[in-house]
């Protein structure tokens, strides 16, 4: 299993880092081996100064699609969880200045812990305002709400089923 990931899909992390604001979904991957689950230990890695961490919210996908029209997107997942996307920023900076791919900074071992609990789509109200937030050690971090994405999940699916067949996940 890998993770697709969006970049930039919030307007005010995008002014936050100083980054253009995309006309597409800006797409990475997190491989397998990034992946933490049963509530695994996180170990800052010793290759980085830098490590970012943003809460996300992770669509389970159950369907395999291609070219998936926006209006069906809805029928390739089933369930919501949450993650954690962790970054080497400095890592990913001195990559991004010399115009390489940041896979390192984004894909490390561990840089991708998920909930173990997923919740049926069905028991949401509104997928387009679903709140979410993080805390660390009883201290809100991050928080955010889906009415807030510059792309919704229809669009993403949508979109990435161009280019990727989609496989059931999990």
């Amino acid at each position: 299993m890998r993770i697709f990931a969006i970049g930039r899909n919030y307007a005010e992390h995008i002014q936050e880092l100083n980054n253009e604001r995309p006309a597409e979904p800006v797409i990475f991957t997190k491989p397998d081996t990034a992946i933490i689950r049963n509530n695994g230990p996180f170990y800052l890695p010793d290759f980085s100064k830098d490590i970012h961490h943003e809460v996300e919210l992770v669509l389970r996908i159950s369907k395999e699609g291609k070219n998936i029209e926006e209006q069906f997107a809805h029928k390739y997942f089933d369930a919501i969880g949450v993650g954690i996307d962790f970054t080497a920023r400095d890592i990913q900076q001195k990559l991004k200045e010399k115009g390489l791919p940041w896979d390192i900074a984004k894909g490390f071992n561990g840089s991708a812990p998920i909930s173990d609990k997923f919740i049926p789509v069905n028991e949401f109200k509104d997928l387009a305002n679903i709140n979410f937030k993080l805390e660390v050690d009883g201290k809100l971090k991050q928080q955010g709400n889906t009415s807030l994405l510059l792309f919704s999940f229809a669009y993403i699916i949508s979109y990435l089923s161009k280019f990727l067949r989609y496989a059931q996940a999990i």
